[in-house]
C-alpha cells in the first residue's frame, strides 16, 4: 500500500545480522571472513524495516487527493481508508471515496498476499458492480491519479530482489538507496530505487522506471509522525508523472489505531455496503 513497508514475516535473524553490520560500518572489517553481498545488505535492510511495522494491528485514516495536471490546476478528491494487519499473510486495505459526488461511494479493495499477486476489486456505485482487477489494469490509473492500481497494493518484502547501491545525504539526514526488482513478470516497472534514512529506515523518495528503464515516476514522502511511539507514518505522498506532467498529491489525517475492525469489513460483500 504506497510504500508503507510491510510486515517481515518471516523475518531472517541472519539478514538482520548483515544489516546491522552494514549499518554500523563493519562491512568492510577485516574481521569478517566473508563481507556480505550488495543483494544481501539490500534484502536485510527491507526485512529490518518492514519489521519496524510489525504489529501495528489496524488502523484508519482521511485523505485529500489532489490531482494536478501539466498546467498546475488542481482537483480534489476526499477519501477514507482503513488496513487491517493479516497473520501469515499480506495486509487487507480499504479506500472510499467521499468526494466529489461523481465518485462518492467508488471504493477500492485489496487482499495482499506474501508472494503471489494481490487481490483488488473496485466498487463501482453507478453500476451497482463489483468489478475484479486484471493482471492487465493494475498498470492503469488508480481513479486518474499518477498511482496505479499496482501503486496501491502491498509492498511486501518477498515481491522484490534487493540490491544496495550506496549511502548518501538526503536533506538532513543520510541514506541508503536501494534497487529492488519486482518479482512479478507482469509489472509495470523494471526496477524501483528506493532511499531510507538509516536512523530509523523511513522512505523519503522512490524512483520508478519502466519495463524500457527510463525513469517514468517519482514518489516523495514528507511529513513523518510517530505513533504508539513506534510506527512512522508519512503526511504527504506526492507522485510525480515525468511522462504526463502531471502529478498527484495524497494528504493524510486523523490517523487512528486500535479501531474495532475486522475481517468482515474487508470482504467484497463490504463493498456494496460503503457509505
Amino acid at each position: 500500500m504506497i510504500r508503507v513497508p510491510s510486515r517481515a514475516r518471516p523475518f531472517r535473524t541472519a539478514a538482520r545480522f548483515t544489516l546491522l553490520l552494514a549499518l554500523t560500518g563493519l562491512v568492510s572489517s577485516p574481521a569478517l571472513a566473508q563481507d556480505p553481498s550488495p543483494e544481501e545488505i539490500g534484502l536485510a535492510i527491507a526485512y529490518e524495516a518492514a519489521a519496524r511495522n510489525d504489529g501495528f494491528g489496524n488502523f484508519t485514516a482521511n485523505l485529500t487527493m489532489i490531482l494536478r495536471n501539466r498546467q498546475g490546476q488542481e482537483s480534489r478528491r476526499q477519501i477514507r481508508f482503513k488496513v487491517l494487519e493479516v497473520e501469515g499473510d499480506g495486509d487487507k486495505s480499504l479506500f472510499v471515496f467521499d468526494q466529489p459526488r461523481d465518485v462518492q461511494g467508488t471504493a477500492l479493495l485489496t487482499h495482499g498476499h506474501l508472494t503471489a499477486q494481490d487481490d483488488q476489486w473496485l466498487y463501482l456505485p453507478a453500476l451497482k458492480r463489483v468489478k475484479r482487477i486484471s493482471s492487465s489494469t493494475r498498470t492503469g490509473s488508480f481513479m486518474g491519479s499518477e498511482f496505479s492500481y499496482e501503486d496501491m497494493s502491498n509492498p511486501e518484502v518477498e515481491k522484490y530482489t534487493y540490491r544496495f547501491l550506496r549511502e548518501e545525504p538526503c536533506g538532513d539526514l543520510i541514506c541508503t538507496v536501494n534497487e529492488q526488482v519486482p518479482v512479478d513478470t507482469k509489472s509495470s516497472y523494471s526496477r524501483q530505487l528506493v532511499w531510507q534514512d538509516k536512523e530509523h529506515l523511513r522512505t523519503w523518495l522512490v524512483h520508478y522506471y519502466d519495463r524500457k528503464n527510463s525513469h517514468l515516476k517519482t514518489l516523495v514522502f514528507a511529513g513523518y509522525r510517530q505513533y504508539l511511539d513506534r510506527y512512522w507514518r508519512a503526511g504527504e505522498m506526492t507522485m510525480e508523472n515525468h511522462l504526463t506532467g502531471k502529478s498527484t498529491v495524497l494528504n493524510w489525517t486523523d490517523l487512528e489505531f486500535g479501531t474495532d475492525l475486522g475481517d468482515g469489513d474487508f470482504s467484497q460483500a463490504a463493498l456494496r455496503r460503503v457509505r
